[in-house]
């Protein structure tokens, strides 16, 4: 048979023929992976937005927090009256006087050790022949004096009980004038009173009585004190104790306050020590 094609036209192009597909090639095996790579992706982010609850927000990432750190906020009068209070004592005394009539006195102290450690003015418990402490929580137990530094006014206790609990002061920061300061104390007999003011002045002197040794280098205050707060802390807006009360001013000789209170800087009563020294009035 005869087949007719038109002029000039060539030969048909043969179909090449298609390469048989090999399995075991690299190419093959990379795209594979990339294939479940990306798949392995979808499927994770699927999962996410279903246990994100499906409001198509994207979830938080935490970010990282500072260590907590002690607050840099000066403390109100009544936070260092709720902080400090349960580090305060109440110190009655019992002796004899030269005529050898039967005595009894009234002061305040400061925990300022975790052994228990009472610090106190010294003329509190000069003399005293029975010491009794009462805590914050109402805790009783006698004491018998450790150290003294007359020339500082400045006496450390040693009671034979502790309370169930017990908390130091944290002593230590300095002042400067016009600084808020708080006493704590026990004046008149009312227990565990709190007063406020600030630092009037710095490197003050009280002039000693029948020939006593001058206590120099004083905190002076206006925060109220009376007989009854002498040993008691003076605290700072940090709540830390920054002196000892020792005495107020009153040219009187009444003993009562008319807006001057002398303390002993904490860094003195802390230096110890032995000497002479006086007995303010409080």
């Amino acid at each position: 048979m005869t087949v007719l094609r038109p002029d000039e036209a060539g030969p048909p192009e043969p179909v090449p023929a298609e390469p048989k597909t090999r399995w075991n090639t690299a190419e093959l095996r990379r795209r594979v992976l990339i294939g479940a790579i990306v798949v392995w992706a979808v499927a994770i982010t699927a999962l996410v937005a279903v246990r994100g609850g499906g409001s198509g927000q994207t979830p938080a990432v935490a970010a990282p927090s500072a260590s907590p750190s002690p607050s840099e906020t000066p403390f109100t009068v009544a936070e260092i009256h709720q902080a400090l209070t349960p580090s305060v004592v109440l110190i009655e005394t019992t002796g004899h006087d030269s005529q050898n009539r039967l005595e009894a006195g009234t002061g305040t102290g400061v925990i300022a050790n975790a052994d228990g450690t009472v610090m106190t003015a010294f003329h509190v418990v000069d003399g005293a022949e029975a010491i009794r402490l009462t805590y914050a929580d109402g805790t009783r137990a006698a004491a018998r004096i450790a150290r003294q530094q007359p020339s500082r006014d400045i006496a450390t206790l040693t009671p034979d009980k502790l309370p169930e609990t017990l908390v130091p002061a944290v002593l230590g920061g300095g002042s400067r004038i016009g600084d808020l300061v708080v006493a704590i104390g026990n004046p008149l007999g009312l227990t565990f009173s709190t007063t406020s003011g600030v630092v009037s002045g710095l490197d003050r002197k009280l002039n000693g009585d029948d020939g006593k040794q001058d206590i120099e280098g004083l905190i002076q205050f206006d925060a109220a004190v009376n007989p009854g707060n002498s040993g008691g802390p003076l605290i700072n807006d940090r709540g830390q104790v920054v002196g000892i009360v020792i005495a107020l001013a009153n040219p009187s000789g009444a003993g009562t306050f008319i807006g001057i209170g002398f303390a002993v800087p904490i860094g003195a009563a802390l230096g110890g020590g032995e000497g002479d020294g006086q007995s303010p009035p409080l």
